[in-house]
């Protein structure tokens, strides 16, 4: 039987079984679930001479020369060979390129009865792509990053192991989840014995006030249900030198640092440091922001959990709003930069009137300001409902920003955005309409920042956390964990953070994602 008959004959017993080229073939196609499609494809096989069976006895897909035969008209896509150059393989540092390094079999090989992971060793082999979307008539170029999971050889002997977790930054959702699945990972499946949490984030390691927290079954048992950070977090205290020098005192030789991007872009600095001492260390960043502000990965753990508990301060607003004469109800969401939590949000909610986010500039005055259509709400339906994010409309309050206040993460503080729209709005419709309006202003940045991940999140972070020691444990430094078109990758450090948050991952404001809010709130542009 030929490689044709066996994917017809497969096809009749099973219809829905998708159709992959093998694993040499470098001409990779749509996935099709039709015998017609599986037989156009044997035929083109045919036609472009590709007879030889491949490793998996696929069909090899035809080239981009036939794209004019009429036989293929009902592919709705084809995507062409990927081309190479500087947007190919990008992948992170081995430690054994600056330090020396043993190679020891995984415990998941040597001991296959009690962990079953050996029946999925990922090789170094295995890529993800970033660039997914090609076009008929364009090549087809894209990044590629490695893609994480437990390896066949480590390069840490797990007795040797003495690992630390730090978590820095601002409170989400799920970090309790992450550290407690860093260590379930390194204890129970590697069998490391010596893990602790640095408390208080980067100032935990060389404050002399503080102790290193020794991480244990039992005290890490329930954390998951819990919100905040077991270790405790803070923003600042990055003193490169000191931290470094701890690392090496303390004989730590993985560092994994939870935070954002602020926090990778510290975890940079720390990664170079250990390779200029030439230290055996494998820093592993673990990207976290509520904001979802993080380039290149498909979303960061925490941002469910927000765009759910966001929802019920969106629907008591709507519950407000409806129950006054004239109500208006006004959520601040966060999102210093980017609207995502926003935009989710209001297209979640299906009762959010107007959103406003950073990326889209409105005006308050005139016939295409905000205030003239509030207006038109209220006497249209009798209520109103607005959603904003926190960084929204600062090109309105930029006499306020002072340039020289900011944060000890270094960020400006930024005026409140929800409490100058409460005053406006309040103070337009009573000065200068002589109307009466009742607005509820609800800010729920605290409590949705501090309550446990939901479901989707908690097994998002056990799978980030188990990703980010497979990957140490492999002898891979320098790299940070992210989930890139639904697969699990190791990213350089580098790579991450060169790319930077503010201009890189912004709402698309021409995006399909954002015209669905547009068209789901039905707001005009608020721009003059």
């Amino acid at each position: 039987m030929d490689s044709a008959e066996v994917i017809l004959a497969a096809m009749k017993n099973n219809p829905e079984m998708p159709i992959l080229t093998a694993h040499s073939n470098p001409y990779p196609f749509s996935m099709e679930k039709s015998e017609s499609a599986i037989a156009k494809l044997a035929e083109a096989a045919q036609v472009t001479g590709n007879t030889e069976d491949s490793e998996t006895e696929l069909p090899k897909v035809f080239d981009r020369t036939h794209l004019d035969d009429p036989r293929f008209e009902d592919y709705s896509k084809i995507l062409k060979p990927r081309t190479g150059g500087d947007l190919s393989r990008v992948f992170p540092p081995k430690i054994c390129s600056w330090a020396p390094c043993g190679t020891y079999p995984s415990p998941f090989k040597s001991n296959p009865e009690r962990f079953n992971l050996g029946l999925s060793f990922v090789s170094d082999e295995e890529t993800v792509l970033v660039d997914i979307i090609g076009h008929v008539t364009q090549p087809t170029a894209s990044r590629e990053f490695l893609r994480a999971g437990p390896r066949e050889t480590i390069s840490f002997h797990p007795k040797s192991v003495k690992a630390a977790i730090v978590t820095c930054g601002g409170l989400c959702p799920g970090i309790n989840s992450v550290v407690r699945e860093i260590y379930n990972t390194l204890h129970h499946l590697y069998g490391v014995e010596e893990v602790y949490g640095i408390p208080f984030g980067y100032r935990g390691f060389y404050s002399p006030e503080i102790e290193y927290i020794r991480l244990t079954d039992k005290n890490v048992a329930s954390i998951h249900h819990q919100g905040g950070s077991h270790l405790g977090s803070s923003r600042g205290g990055f003193d490169l030198k000191k931290i470094v020098d701890a690392i090496e005192d303390n004989n730590f030789n993985q560092v994994y640092i939870i935070g954002g991007d602020g926090t990778q872009r510290g975890a940079i600095k720390i990664h170079d440091e250990v390779v200029h001492r030439k230290l055996k260390v494998s820093v592993v960043g673990i990207p976290k922001t509520i904001d979802n502000d993080i380039a290149l990965i498909d979303k960061s753990f925490g941002f469910d959990t927000a765009v759910e508990e966001a929802q019920r301060a969106i629907r008591s607003a709507v519950v407000e709003a409806r129950s006054a004469q004239n109500g208006i109800g006004l959520v601040k969401l966060m999102g210093r930069n980017s609207g995502y939590i926003a935009m989710y949000a209001t297209l979640a909610s299906h009762d959010v009137d107007i959103c406003l986010i950073p990326e889209v500039s409105f005006t308050l005055e005139g016939s295409c300001g905000l205030l003239q259509y509030i207006k038109s709400l209220l006497k249209r339906k009798g209520y109103c409902v607005i959603v904003v994010a926190e960084g929204a409309g600062m090109d309105i309050l930029k006499d306020e920003v002072d340039m020289s206040k900011r944060d000890a993460s270094g960020n400006i503080k930024m005026p409140d955005i929800g409490l100058f729209l409460k005053d406006r709005i309040n103070s337009w419709f009573s000065e200068q309409q002589g109307i009466e309006v009742t607005l509820k202003y609800i800010d729920p940045t605290y409590m949705i920042r501090s309550i446990p991940a939901n479901a989707s999140d908690c097994l998002m972070c056990g799978l980030l956390a188990q990703s980010a020691v497979h990957s140490a444990m492999a002898g891979r430094g320098g790299f940070t964990i992210g989930v890139i078109n639904t697969q699990y990758s190791i990213i350089p450090m580098h790579e991450l953070c060169s790319r930077g948050r503010i201009k890189v991952f912004q709402v698309d404001v021409n995006s399909r994602m954002w015209h669905r809010v547009l068209a789901t709130t039905e707001q005009p542009d608020f721009r003059a």
